[in-house]
Order: C-alpha cells, then structure tokens, then sequence
C-alpha cells in the first residue's frame, strides 16, 4: 500500500510536468533561480514521511559542476532532478538501518512501476554527519547507487592532500593497492575557496621593525586603533562599521585527464594563477542585507531623530519652555536625556574654535543641492546642526539646551566685536539660503564694519583738522569712479563722472517680506515705496554731486535714471553740447519728490557719508531673532540645514564614480527638494512627519549604498571589476528601497560572484597579504594550493571515470553505439582543515 502510495504520486508528478506543476503552486528552492520543488505527506504505520521533488523550470542542457544555481545535491551526485524522502521528526533523519533501507527499497520499486528514472536519496545516521543512501534506475541495465557521509574532525592527514584522495576513489573500484593498475585515466575537476584575512588597518601604519623595535609598548598601547574610514568625509561624525568584511575568491580548475598519483602532487603545488577561471564575491556585512530599520547608524538614523524632535516642537512656544524642569518627568529617559556640561563645552568650543577661520564654503555642490533652503555644510549653523544630531539622543530638550547655550556664544561675539568663525566675509547675504544662516551672515557683517567704525574714529577726526583750511569743497572732484562714455554736463562743457555709490542696505529675507507687506499696506509714493529708498536716493544725489561739482538735476536723471529723459539729439551719436532733451512728464510735475530730494542733498562722496546700515541696530535685532525664535521655527530650519548638510558631506566621498551611484545621489537630491520644500509653506506638522521619515527611509538606503561603494573602491584597485561588483550589490538591494517603514523581506544573503579577468588576478591577489610571522606560527597549515601563503577555507573535488558501454563488465549482449560512454564511477568531495565530506555514486550493470 505505501508503494502504491508513492506510486500514484510520482505518477502525478510525472503527468503535470514542470510548467503545469509551477501553475500548481511549486515552491521556488531558497537562493536557487531555476529550482523549484513539490511535495507530499505520506503515512506508513505509526511514521509520517515528507516525500520532496526536486525540478528544473527549464532544462538548462549540459552545465558546469560549479554553477551557483546548482544545489548541492545535484553537484554531490551529478543528477538534475531528484527525490528525497525523510521522516517528519525533529532530526528529519532515518536512524535505523532497516527502516533506511525499506524506504529506499520502496522508492526504488515505485519509480520503476511508473517507468521514472528520478534518483531518490534518503537522508541517515546523525544530522551532523549529512549522510544519505540513494537509488537510481537508469533503464533496463544500468543501476546508480549513492552513498556520502563526513568526517567531522581528525580527518586523516592523507586525506588533506590531493594525492592521498585520488587514491581513495581508486580504491573504490580497485580490489587492493596492490591492483592499482599502472595508469588509470580520471577525469578531475576542483573548486577552492579563498577569504581574505581580516583586514588590519593599523598594520598599514606599522612602521619597519627596527622602528617599531624603538617605540615604548606603552606609547603603542596608548595609540587609537585606525578605522577602515578614518579618511572618509563622514569619520568626522560617525565611524561605520565596514560594510565589506572581505572577499571570497573561487578558482576553478576545469576538468582534466590525470593517470597517475603523482600528478596529483602537482596539482597541489601549482600556483592559483594557473586555475582556469577566477571569481571574486565580497562578504558584506550582515547589516547590508538585513533591511531592518533602526539598526544602521549614520545620518539617516540621526535624521529621524531630528524629526522626531520636529514633530514635538509645536509642544511649547518657547525654547526654554523644553529646557526647565519637569518634576513629573523622568529627565532619564531618552526623550528629555541632555549630556552633561562638558559636553555642551566641546561642542561650543569646537563651534567657536578660533582656528577655524572664516568659511569660503567651497564644496562640491550637487546641482540640485542649491535648491535646498538649508545654509552651507561649512557654515556656523550648518554645523551647530550637524553637532545637534549627534548630541545626546538628539531629543527637543537636548536641542533647547544646545540653543540656547549657543546663542549665548553669537551674543558675547557681538558685544565683543568678535568675528563669528564659519562665516563668509563678502559683504553679501545669499537668499538661498535658510533666514537663521542669512542673519548670521547679518551679523558677521555687522560686527566688521562695527570694529571698522571704532578703528576710524580717531582718523577721521585728524583728517578733518588737516582739510580745514583747504579750498571750497563744493569745486573739488570727490569721490569719481570714471568718465561715463559719451556724455557730458548740461551747463558746462566738461564730461560726466560716474560717482562710487554706496551698496543697497542688506536685508534678509524676512526683512525683504515685512517691505513687501509695507508697500502693499501703504501704497506707493511717487515711485518710492519708504523711508529707505529715500535714503538710497539721496545718497546717491549727494555722490553725483561730489564727482560732478557743477552737475544740474538732469544731468543726474540722464545717468541714473535714462527713462526718465527724453532724448531729442539726432546725432550720429558723437556726443553734442548741450544735449538736447527735456524731463519725462513724471520728473516735470510740479512738488516732484526727486527734484526735492536733489535740493536737499548735499555734495558728500561716499566715504563721507553715513553709512545706510545701522550695524549697531541691524545687529541687535539679530540677536533678539536668535534668542526669541520659536521652537517649531528653529527645527524647521534644522531639518533642512541637517539634511542639505548630510547629504553634502556623504557627497564628498570618493567612490570611483560609479554610475549608479552618481545617479541614486542625484535621486536623493531631487527627493529632498520636493520633500523639504513643504516645510517652507508652513504646511501642518502632522502632515510633515510621515514624508520625512520616508525620507529618512530613502537616506539610509542610498548612505549605506554610498558607504559600500566606498569600501570596494579602496579596497580593490581593478576599476572594471570594483565597478561590477557594486552593480551586482546595488541590483541586490534594488527591491529594498522603496519608501515603505514597513520592514520587506527579500533575499537574505548576497551570493553573487563576478569573473575576474586575466589582468585583474594581479590586483586581486594583493588583498590577499602575505602573513606575517607572528600570523604563521598560530597556524599549522594542512592543506596545499597556497595563495600568497593563505590555504583555501573550502576545497571542492570531482573525480570521475567514464567506460564506453561496449568494453569490459559494461558491456551489454545487445548491439549498442560503440562511441557511448558511461560514468561509472563519480567522488565528490568537500573538505576543509577541520572536516571531510564525501559523496560517492556507482553505476552498476544489473
């Protein structure tokens, strides 16, 4: 009854065939493309068994031992598809032999019945030892026999060597040693598996021995171990852990004829260049390929801090509301934790550090990064926010205290006249930028000219003494920047100068709204919308005046003010005295405000003049913005500062500019502007939240594909195969970047390899270091096929003899083609310095 069991399901199995099976609900073999399976419970007395089939989705033809989509069971015993019947227990293991026997017997007879020739294996003994007995009918002649058992530990020493395991295959079908024939022809094939030490970064440093010698160990002790990013543009912030732990290269050796021990020898010796092909897969680490949030430590997880600390900042409207003491809270907790005093100290001491100098801001900007409302990452607040991420657990509480202590710092600058450091010193403020970077820059501003004003006090007044006596200032050229080009003074015969002018007040960009607002609110004055532009104007009157002592309002409409002069010269356009012309109809009226302007103002130059930027004022109100700002305000304009920053930092990274990377960072860009520039609408904080923990979602992707990138590219000097090896991580980790917080499983493991070429080997095999002597006494190597002196972690064999079918025992009573050949005999062998495993299958004539 169980044969007929089994029976009817092969027959089944069989009849569907592998496309309809798949449409049935086959399952996909883990981490195999082309393998998919079925199975079945089946019940014989008081034991349930699970009966597996094993398939291809589409015959592949004749492939390599060596494919990586080849399973294990399938390179043991070069089979294609298969069965496997086991217990439903806990060891999934046949115990008994007479039970592992029936249940082959059983198996075997079925699939005669239904004409299959599937090979079925039944797994025996310990688990640990992988053992399985199997069967396979091969049609009315030919019977195949499997059998592969380990050795776990104390593997013989003749067996760690080529030689020794060639002959044990010999013996396999060889009565006694004594009968080893003269020449046997086996056909050999092998794989082996190199890692690469782990990688000491201090060792780079490591001075020659004589040096080293000359160094107290204390001295050695005390130095800090160098980190694999140490040079990085992030290592200022974070160290990360080194995504790539090394590399695992397989030489494989294709198959070839041997017909004596001997040769085996020297196999053993050849050197790993010789192998027929390399290929080269990096160990990442296990971080890289779990998608689980929150255990990757960089800027991204820092960042969605930050927002967490965005969404609690409409809480309190007041800064110092956060900072006080809550006697109903629990000031442990990572909520309302703060660092102590000395590390506020630090941090301000490295913010305001007097060698830092002023910032000229030069990076390498991505194309997009201007978009960004944030302020330069070199900048005093773009660093004031970087230092705030990593500050504690980055919670509101601990933001308020940092705040205001450095607002503090910006105040005692100011009474001080000290320059703020990070700050650019053109006389400019870029409205690009986020309002707390332009204030500062405000104020950088300000504190110059009021240390200038204080310097020039004492001069100024000795030059008045001196020009006291001098002629009358109303004939003297003052202040003239050059000849204007073809025109000359109406009244007099001499050519017009173009006076040095004062620069347009600064404004920052709310100062630019609340003009804006004015104007809207009071109208406009005859072209004039405030008391500002009146200055302006009257500044640049009493300029004219000074480098034009003879000049008439005309003359200053037709250079300031073209439109406003209506030409009648009809001229070749040499210029002509006097020009001919008259004032607009807007200039002409009678009361106009310019011409009342002219009157007033007198003939001063600009150095001269009062300045049109109160700086004493001017920085006063900054100060108070600092000190009174809200707190949703400030975090608002941290989140964008901290991700522009970020992002420019981990866009210094060199990484051998792969393409794909270049584009997932333009992507992060773009994804950053559209996400952030809905912060600038004052949306609601709510709604704010979940699209910036997506962005979060998104940075952790693309840094930790940027950290990879890094990583490859210093550790392999082979541009063309670095560059194939990140394409082949990045289309790993491709399906894991959506936007989701859900956690998505994909493949767990990263098992691609890339071919090496010919002229890559050399590269290659430098990551392989030779040991150092203190490295090779602690290990006793027992395996050969030395690279660089490091023994293979895995050697994989294949032995193999073929007979034609009409030679010998094989040969059968019925004419057959005399060209068919048999495998006969076939060893599979998987063994490291610590165990041995063997996989044997022989075809016998029934």
């Amino acid at each position: 009854r169980f044969i007929s069991e089994i029976e009817a399901i092969c027959r089944q199995w069989l009849a569907d065939g592998p496309k309809i099976l798949m449409q049935k609900g086959a399952e996909t073999v883990p981490s195999f493309e082309n393998l998919y399976m079925v199975k079945r419970e089946l019940k014989h007395g008081k034991r349930v068994y699970c009966m597996e089939y094993h398939f291809r989705k589409s015959a592949k033809g004749k492939y390599s031992y060596w494919d990586d989509d080849t399973h294990s069971t399938q390179l043991s015993f070069g089979v294609d598809e298969f069965l496997i019947i086991a217990p439903l227990s806990a060891s999934g293991v046949v115990l008994d032999d007479p039970e592992s026997t029936k249940l082959l017997s059983s198996v075997a007879i079925a699939l005669s019945n239904c004409g299959s020739n599937w090979p079925a294996f039944v797994p025996v003994h310990d688990p640990s030892r992988k053992a399985y007995i199997g069967i396979q009918n091969m049609g009315t002649v030919f019977t195949r026999r499997f059998e592969a058992d380990r050795i776990g530990s104390q593997v013989p020493i003749r067996l760690m060597h080529l030689e020794g395991l060639h002959e044990l295959f010999l013996s396999k079908f060889v009565l006694s040693s004594t009968d080893f024939p003269a020449k046997v022809k086996v056909n050999f094939s092998m794989k082996l598996t190199y890692r690469t030490p782990e990688h000491d970064y201090d060792h780079e440093e490591t001075l020659d021995s004589e040096a080293t010698e000359s160094i107290p160990e204390s001295e050695v002790a005390s130095q800090p171990r160098k980190q694999w990013d140490d040079d990085c543009p992030w290592a200022e912030w974070y160290s990360a852990e080194d995504p790539v732990k090394g590399f695992e290269l397989t030489t494989i050796w294709g198959e070839k004829m041997f017909e004596e021990s001997f040769e085996m020898a020297e196999v053993e010796n050849a050197s790993s260049f010789d192998a027929d092909s390399w290929l080269l897969q990096p160990v990442v680490s296990p971080y890289m390929v779990d998608d689980s949030i929150g255990k990757f430590v960089g800027f991204a997880s820092q960042l969605h801090l930050l927002v967490n600390a965005f969404e609690s900042s409409a809480e309190a409207q007041f800064l110092e509301d956060f900072v006080a003491d809550n006697s109903g809270q629990d000031n442990s907790k990572s909520s309302v934790a703060v660092p102590p005093p000395s590390v506020i100290d630090r941090v301000m001491k490295d913010l305001f550090n007097d060698e830092v100098g002023n910032s000229n801001y030069v990076e390498a900007e991505n194309k997009y990064g201007r978009a960004l409302k944030g302020a330069p990452s070199d900048s005093l607040f773009a660093q004031f926010c970087l230092h705030a991420l990593w500050f504690g657990n980055c919670n509101m509480r601990a933001i308020a205290v940092l705040w205001i202590d450095f607002v503090r710092e910006i105040r005692w600058c100011w009474e001080e006249s000290e320059r703020l450091p990070r700050m650019k010193t053109t006389s400019s403020i870029d409205l690009s930028s986020c309002v707390i970077h332009q204030k500062l820059q405000m104020l950088a501003i300000c504190i110059e000219r009021k240390k200038s004003l204080n310097r020039k006090k004492d001069t100024d007044d000795a030059h008045k003494e001196k020009t006291s006596n001098s002629m009358a200032p109303d004939k003297i050229r003052k202040g003239s920047a050059g000849v204007v080009p073809s025109m000359m003074l109406i009244n007099t015969f001499q050519e017009m100068h173009a006076p040095y002018t004062q620069d347009a007040p600064l404004m920052t960009e709310d100062m630019h709204e609340e003009r804006l607002h004015a104007a809207e609110a009071f109208g406009n004055a005859v072209g004039l919308s405030g008391q500002l532009e009146r200055d302006i104007l009257s500044s640049d009157m009493s300029a004219f005046k000074a480098a034009n002592p003879d000049a008439a309002f005309e003359d200053f409409i037709r250079w300031h003010s073209p439109g406003d002069w209506v030409s009648e010269d009809k001229s070749d356009g040499n210029p002509t005295w006097p020009p001919k012309g008259r004032l607009s109809q807007r200039m002409s009226e009678h009361g106009n405000m310019w011409r009342k302007i002219w009157n007033d103002a007198p003939a001063l130059p600009v150095s001269e003049q009062k300045s049109l930027l109160d700086s004493v004022r001017e920085g006063e109100k900054v100060v108070h913005y600092l000190e009174t700002l809200r707190p949703q305000q400030l975090l608002e304009q941290m989140v964008c500062t901290a991700f522009k920053s970020s992002a420019d930092i981990l866009n210094k990274t060199t990484y051998g500019g792969f393409k794909l990377m270049k584009t997932k960072m333009d992507q992060l860009y773009a994804t950053m502007v559209s996400t952030l520039r809905s912060l600038q609408g004052k949306s609601d904080t709510s709604d704010l939240a979940g699209d910036l923990k997506r962005l979060c979602q998104v940075f952790e992707h693309i840094e930790k594909l940027l950290i990879f990138a890094a990583s490859v590219h210093r550790k392999l000097d082979a541009p063309r195969l670095a560059q194939s090896i990140f394409t082949d991580y990045f289309n790993y980790y491709l399906p894991k970047m959506g936007t989701s917080l859900e956690s998505i499983c994909y493949e767990k493991e990263f098992t691609t390899k890339e071919k090496v070429g010919t002229l890559e080997r050399e590269a290659v095999s430098s990551l392989f270091r030779p040991p150092t002597a203190n490295q090779s006494w602690r290990k006793v190597l027992s395996m050969g096929n030395l690279l660089n002196g490091h023994e293979p972690i895995q050697r994989e064999i294949v032995f193999s003899v073929l007979e034609k079918l009409s030679n010998g025992h094989y040969s059968s009573p019925t004419p057959l083609c005399t060209d068919e050949q048999i495998e006969t005999h076939r060893m599979y062998i998987c063994g490291t310095s610590n165990d041995l495993w063997i996989a044997l299958s022989v075809t016998s004539w029934d």
